[in-house]
Protein backbone atom coordinates (compact mmCIF):
# COMPACT_ATOMS: atom_id res chain seq x y z
CA UNK A 1 0.00 0.00 0.00
CA UNK A 2 1.28 3.33 -0.76
CA UNK A 3 0.63 7.12 1.28
CA UNK A 4 -1.79 8.24 -0.87
CA UNK A 5 -3.95 4.78 -0.87
CA UNK A 6 -3.62 4.72 2.91
CA UNK A 7 -4.29 8.65 3.66
CA UNK A 8 -7.33 7.75 2.10
CA UNK A 9 -8.56 5.65 4.91
CA UNK A 10 -7.82 7.85 7.62
CA UNK A 11 -10.08 10.21 9.33
CA UNK A 12 -7.47 13.03 10.55
CA UNK A 13 -8.90 13.71 14.21
CA UNK A 14 -8.96 16.39 16.75
CA UNK A 15 -11.69 16.23 19.33
CA UNK A 16 -9.84 17.28 22.83
CA UNK A 17 -11.95 19.83 24.32
CA UNK A 18 -8.73 22.48 24.32
CA UNK A 19 -7.88 22.17 20.77
CA UNK A 20 -6.93 25.65 20.03
CA UNK A 21 -7.38 27.58 16.27
CA UNK A 22 -4.12 27.07 15.43
CA UNK A 23 -3.84 23.34 15.86
CA UNK A 24 -7.31 23.33 13.95
CA UNK A 25 -5.69 24.97 11.52
CA UNK A 26 -2.90 22.69 11.49
CA UNK A 27 -4.71 19.61 11.01
CA UNK A 28 -6.54 21.39 7.82
CA UNK A 29 -3.06 21.87 6.54
CA UNK A 30 -1.93 18.45 7.03
CA UNK A 31 -5.20 17.29 5.58
CA UNK A 32 -4.66 19.37 2.03
CA UNK A 33 -1.16 17.89 2.04
CA UNK A 34 -1.63 14.19 2.50
CA UNK A 35 -5.33 14.20 0.96
CA UNK A 36 -6.65 11.95 4.40
CA UNK A 37 -10.34 11.03 4.08
CA UNK A 38 -11.84 13.54 6.48
CA UNK A 39 -10.50 15.85 8.73
CA UNK A 40 -12.67 14.87 12.44
CA UNK A 41 -13.02 17.68 14.30
CA UNK A 42 -16.13 18.47 17.15
CA UNK A 43 -19.06 20.62 15.63
CA UNK A 44 -17.68 24.01 16.79
CA UNK A 45 -14.60 24.00 14.56
CA UNK A 46 -17.20 22.82 11.06
CA UNK A 47 -17.34 26.59 9.40
CA UNK A 48 -13.80 26.72 9.95
CA UNK A 49 -12.69 23.42 8.89
CA UNK A 50 -15.22 23.64 6.05
CA UNK A 51 -13.55 26.60 4.36
CA UNK A 52 -10.29 25.43 5.08
CA UNK A 53 -11.28 22.67 2.84
CA UNK A 54 -12.76 23.96 -0.04
CA UNK A 55 -11.62 22.42 -3.76
CA UNK A 56 -10.25 19.54 -2.19
CA UNK A 57 -11.30 15.67 -1.72
CA UNK A 58 -10.60 16.61 1.79
CA UNK A 59 -14.54 15.64 3.77
CA UNK A 60 -15.19 17.61 6.87
CA UNK A 61 -16.12 15.42 9.63
CA UNK A 62 -18.49 15.97 12.84
CA UNK A 63 -19.04 14.19 16.20
CA UNK A 64 -22.62 14.31 17.38
CA UNK A 65 -23.80 13.20 20.99
CA UNK A 66 -19.96 13.29 21.84
CA UNK A 67 -18.36 11.29 23.88
CA UNK A 68 -21.72 10.02 25.88
CA UNK A 69 -24.07 9.49 23.59
CA UNK A 70 -26.31 10.28 26.02
CA UNK A 71 -27.82 13.86 24.64
CA UNK A 72 -31.81 13.38 23.56
CA UNK A 73 -32.56 11.77 20.24
CA UNK A 74 -33.81 15.36 18.94
CA UNK A 75 -30.79 17.15 20.36
CA UNK A 76 -28.65 14.44 18.39
CA UNK A 77 -30.57 15.56 15.26
CA UNK A 78 -30.47 19.18 15.63
CA UNK A 79 -26.90 19.37 15.97
CA UNK A 80 -26.49 16.89 12.78
CA UNK A 81 -28.16 19.52 10.65
CA UNK A 82 -26.28 22.31 11.77
CA UNK A 83 -23.02 20.52 11.41
CA UNK A 84 -23.90 19.43 7.74
CA UNK A 85 -25.73 23.34 7.09
CA UNK A 86 -22.06 24.54 8.03
CA UNK A 87 -20.32 22.40 5.70
CA UNK A 88 -19.50 18.28 7.66
CA UNK A 89 -19.92 15.67 4.94
CA UNK A 90 -19.60 12.87 7.68
CA UNK A 91 -21.11 12.62 11.02
CA UNK A 92 -19.61 10.17 13.33
CA UNK A 93 -22.51 9.95 16.44
CA UNK A 94 -22.58 7.93 19.36
CA UNK A 95 -25.48 6.04 19.92
CA UNK A 96 -27.29 5.30 23.20
CA UNK A 97 -25.31 3.02 24.94
CA UNK A 98 -27.50 2.45 28.38
CA UNK A 99 -30.97 2.08 26.22
CA UNK A 100 -28.84 -0.44 23.86
CA UNK A 101 -27.38 -2.52 26.97
CA UNK A 102 -31.62 -2.33 28.55
CA UNK A 103 -32.49 -3.92 25.36
CA UNK A 104 -34.15 -0.71 23.79
CA UNK A 105 -33.65 -1.80 20.52
CA UNK A 106 -36.57 0.29 19.04
CA UNK A 107 -35.21 4.26 20.59
CA UNK A 108 -31.87 2.95 20.27
CA UNK A 109 -32.77 2.41 16.10
CA UNK A 110 -34.92 5.92 16.42
CA UNK A 111 -31.96 7.63 17.70
CA UNK A 112 -29.94 6.82 14.92
CA UNK A 113 -32.52 7.11 12.54
CA UNK A 114 -32.75 10.74 13.57
CA UNK A 115 -29.39 11.28 12.87
CA UNK A 116 -29.14 9.90 9.44
CA UNK A 117 -31.91 11.08 8.23
CA UNK A 118 -30.78 14.68 9.11
CA UNK A 119 -27.35 14.09 7.77
CA UNK A 120 -28.81 13.01 4.21
CA UNK A 121 -30.27 16.48 3.48
CA UNK A 122 -27.04 17.54 2.52
CA UNK A 123 -25.96 14.31 0.86
CA UNK A 124 -23.89 13.45 3.95
CA UNK A 125 -23.01 9.76 5.63
CA UNK A 126 -23.26 8.62 9.31
CA UNK A 127 -20.59 6.25 10.93
CA UNK A 128 -21.91 5.36 14.38
CA UNK A 129 -19.63 4.79 17.25
CA UNK A 130 -20.28 1.90 19.15
CA UNK A 131 -18.42 2.44 22.32
CA UNK A 132 -16.95 -1.45 22.16
CA UNK A 133 -14.98 -1.06 25.51
CA UNK A 134 -18.66 -0.63 27.28
CA UNK A 135 -20.23 -3.76 25.97
CA UNK A 136 -20.17 -7.64 25.62
CA UNK A 137 -20.18 -9.07 22.09
CA UNK A 138 -23.67 -9.84 21.34
CA UNK A 139 -24.44 -5.93 22.28
CA UNK A 140 -21.69 -5.03 19.30
CA UNK A 141 -23.03 -6.99 17.15
CA UNK A 142 -26.97 -6.18 17.86
CA UNK A 143 -25.16 -2.41 17.97
CA UNK A 144 -24.47 -3.20 14.37
CA UNK A 145 -27.30 -4.65 13.31
CA UNK A 146 -29.17 -1.80 14.56
CA UNK A 147 -27.15 0.97 12.68
CA UNK A 148 -27.42 -0.87 9.85
CA UNK A 149 -31.13 -0.88 10.14
CA UNK A 150 -31.05 2.84 10.58
CA UNK A 151 -29.28 4.22 7.54
CA UNK A 152 -25.31 3.97 8.88
CA UNK A 153 -22.94 4.01 6.31
CA UNK A 154 -19.92 2.92 8.95
CA UNK A 155 -20.12 1.66 12.04
CA UNK A 156 -16.98 2.80 14.36
CA UNK A 157 -15.33 1.05 17.39
CA UNK A 158 -14.84 4.21 19.66
CA UNK A 159 -15.02 7.67 21.15
CA UNK A 160 -11.22 7.29 22.38
CA UNK A 161 -12.74 8.93 25.38
CA UNK A 162 -13.74 5.41 27.18
CA UNK A 163 -12.42 2.42 28.88
CA UNK A 164 -10.53 1.06 25.68
CA UNK A 165 -10.07 1.78 21.93
CA UNK A 166 -10.58 -0.78 18.99
CA UNK A 167 -8.93 -3.90 19.28
CA UNK A 168 -8.72 -6.44 16.36
CA UNK A 169 -11.36 -8.77 18.03
CA UNK A 170 -13.95 -6.11 18.15
CA UNK A 171 -13.20 -5.06 14.17
CA UNK A 172 -13.18 -8.70 12.96
CA UNK A 173 -17.13 -8.82 14.98
CA UNK A 174 -17.83 -5.77 13.80
CA UNK A 175 -17.32 -6.86 9.49
CA UNK A 176 -18.93 -10.29 10.64
CA UNK A 177 -21.88 -8.51 11.84
CA UNK A 178 -22.22 -6.26 8.70
CA UNK A 179 -20.64 -8.22 6.12
CA UNK A 180 -19.96 -5.60 3.19
CA UNK A 181 -23.00 -3.55 3.31
CA UNK A 182 -21.00 -1.14 5.60
CA UNK A 183 -17.88 0.47 6.47
CA UNK A 184 -15.98 -0.46 9.57
CA UNK A 185 -14.36 2.46 11.51
CA UNK A 186 -11.13 1.38 13.46
CA UNK A 187 -10.69 4.09 16.14
CA UNK A 188 -9.06 4.72 18.99
CA UNK A 189 -5.53 4.51 20.19
CA UNK A 190 -4.58 3.58 16.64
CA UNK A 191 -1.20 5.21 16.54
CA UNK A 192 1.58 3.58 14.74
CA UNK A 193 1.49 2.27 11.38
CA UNK A 194 1.42 -1.58 12.49
CA UNK A 195 -1.53 -0.77 14.35
CA UNK A 196 -3.23 0.44 11.28
CA UNK A 197 -1.70 -2.74 8.87
CA UNK A 198 -3.75 -5.05 11.88
CA UNK A 199 -7.04 -3.31 11.97
CA UNK A 200 -7.36 -3.34 8.07
CA UNK A 201 -6.58 -6.69 8.11
CA UNK A 202 -8.84 -7.11 10.38
CA UNK A 203 -11.72 -5.82 7.76
CA UNK A 204 -11.94 -2.11 8.74
CA UNK A 205 -12.51 0.28 6.23
CA UNK A 206 -11.55 3.50 7.63
CA UNK A 207 -8.86 4.59 10.68
CA UNK A 208 -9.67 7.40 12.93
CA UNK A 209 -6.70 8.83 14.47
CA UNK A 210 -5.00 11.97 15.58
CA UNK A 211 -1.49 10.58 14.29
CA UNK A 212 -2.13 10.24 10.55
CA UNK A 213 0.74 12.43 9.45
CA UNK A 214 3.09 10.54 11.94
CA UNK A 215 1.78 7.11 10.00
CA UNK A 216 2.13 8.22 7.12
CA UNK A 217 5.56 9.29 7.11
CA UNK A 218 6.66 6.01 9.17
CA UNK A 219 5.06 4.36 5.71
CA UNK A 220 7.16 6.90 3.21
CA UNK A 221 10.59 6.52 5.42
CA UNK A 222 10.44 2.59 5.13
CA UNK A 223 10.03 2.62 1.10
CA UNK A 224 13.01 5.22 0.67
Amino acid sequence: MNAKTLAALIDHTLLKPDATLDEIRNLCIDARKYVFASVCVNPYWVPLVSAALVGTEVKTCAVVGFPLGASASAIKAAETSLAVEKGAREIDMVLNVGELKMGNHKLVTGDIRGVVEAANTAGAIVKVILETALLDDEQKRTACLLSQQAGAAFVKTSTGFGSGGATVADVQLMRQAVGEQMGVKASGGIRTLADVKKMLAAGASRIGASGGVKIIETLTSAKS
